[in-house]
């Protein structure tokens, strides 16, 4: 799209205040590099300085981190198959990102940092990689790329889009850039009607807007994850166990004191923790042995003994796995005002789930799962303790409303084929 002087205006001054924020963007990536080392490496992909020249022209994908990336991976699967010649590039923002595409694909996909907003790295980004065909997933607008892309005429789309409510209100400072940037992109694929009507407040037009559904929906269970699962519980011996999935360090103790009285109860009780960021696992180990739980970690001792009462998951990427050999799970962020984590993976393996009220991220995901029995709220200590309780002492009870909540997975699948429908229109396959 061609911009006007008003427009280039605002776009100049969000470029002079991006360089002037750098020195504290390098500040936190040196804090957040202090927990977890991956922040310090390869700092000049996000500047886009690149020693080997310009590759060869590829189709680019965009996922920030582990639940962008893992939602790709379909679509990124029959993509590679559309255009089996063609080099495919995927970025992130995070390193927990970084990881989990290096797990998918190895070295038959590329991977890079999506550099800083600033005119001069995504220049030199696009110079670099060439893309054909942009693909950014959920919910990511810069300025200054989608403006090039779009001096460039390449077609972009934004797939698996969805905007909270609070996430357009974030938007907010920089709002005079946001129409200017969605006019550079051809196709926004919308999860679902009010992801579609908060795009375009941002400024999206109405004809690149299409509802596809959530592309997490249409994600494979890995062969053998059930297999494996029941071979684990029987190592561990007959003991109910539940998950703490992506928990934040405000629900830290209360998942701990739930779980002390819940094996007041339940002697044989297991907890499997997964702290949401890596610089966290250091924490859960520490507050575990501190309240005296018999500890094991995944990185060390591979899976729980007979009598390990806690296992924290300090390794990335594992969590589904953990998920089937759970009883019941918990879904963090969401007992304090994070907005809440991805229910998907535990509906779709059949897993009754807890979550807290602050589920503002996901909110179509856990309504359809409240109103299907598969997903109940609790709200503090006690009410977590009486909810995994609850499916603990009626296991048939949990298995009804772990399968309703798989059952109202699978109703809703389709949104690969919609989203690839709309990607051939723009990018036509190539003959094997």
């Amino acid at each position: 799209m061609q911009e006007n002087f008003r427009q280039r205006a605002w776009r100049d001054l969000y470029s002079w205040v991006a360089r002037l924020v750098l020195p504290f963007v390098m500040f936190y990536l040196v804090w957040r590099g202090l927990r977890l080392r991956a922040y310090l490496d390869r700092w000049s992909e996000r500047f886009a300085f690149y020693r080997e020249p310009g590759r060869e022209d590829c189709v680019w994908l965009h996922a920030v981190s582990v639940g962008e990336v893992n939602a790709a991976a379909p679509l990124l699967a029959e993509l590679r198959k559309r255009h089996p010649r063609q080099v495919f590039l995927v970025t992130t923002t995070t390193p927990t990102g970084s990881a989990r595409a290096r797990a998918f694909w190895g070295d038959t996909v590329r991977h890079s940092y999506l550099p800083y907003d600033l005119p001069g790295a995504v220049r030199s980004f696009i110079d670099q990689y060439r893309p054909r065909l942009a693909v950014v997933m959920e919910t990511e607008v810069w300025p200054n790329l989608y403006a090039e892309l779009g001096r460039r005429n390449i077609p972009l789309a934004i797939v698996n889009a969805r905007l909270s409510e609070r996430a357009l209100r974030g938007y907010r400072p920089v709002w005079p850039l946001l129409a200017p940037a969605l006019a550079n992109v051809q196709c926004i694929a919308a999860q679902t009607q009010g992801d579609a009507d908060r795009y375009r407040k941002l400024g999206a037009l109405k004809e690149t807007l299409t509802i596809t559904g959530n592309l997490k929906y249409d994600v494979e269970m890995p062969a053998g994850l059930l297999s494996q699962a029941v071979a684990w519980r029987q190592a561990w011996g007959a003991r109910p166990v539940w998950v703490a999935a992506s928990t934040h360090p405000d629900e830290e103790a209360i998942v701990l004191a739930a779980h002390r009285r819940l094996r007041e109860r339940f002697p044989e009780a297991l907890l499997l923790w997964a702290p949401r960021h890596p610089e966290r696992f250091a924490n859960a180990v520490a507050d575990t042995e501190r309240a005296g739980f018999a500890l094991a970690r995944r990185s060390s001792e591979r899976l729980p003994r007979v009598d390990t009462a806690v296992f924290v998951i300090d390794t990335l990427g594992e969590l589904l796995a953990f998920y089937a050999a759970a009883d019941v799970a918990f879904v963090g962020g969401s007992l304090q005002k994070i907005g809440g984590h991805n229910l998907l993976e535990p509906a779709a393996l059949g897993i009754p789930a807890l979550v807290g009220p602050h589920t503002a991220n996901f909110r179509d995901i856990t309504d359809m799962l409240l109103a299907a029995g598969a997903v109940r709220r609790v709200h503090d200590t006690d009410s977590l303790v009486a909810g995994v309780a609850a499916w603990w002492s009626d296991p048939a009870q949990a298995r009804a409303c772990g399968e309703a909540g798989r059952d109202r997975i699978a109703a809703e699948r389709g949104a690969l084929a919609r989203t690839l429908g709309l990607l051939d229109a723009m990018f036509p396959p190539t003959a094997t």
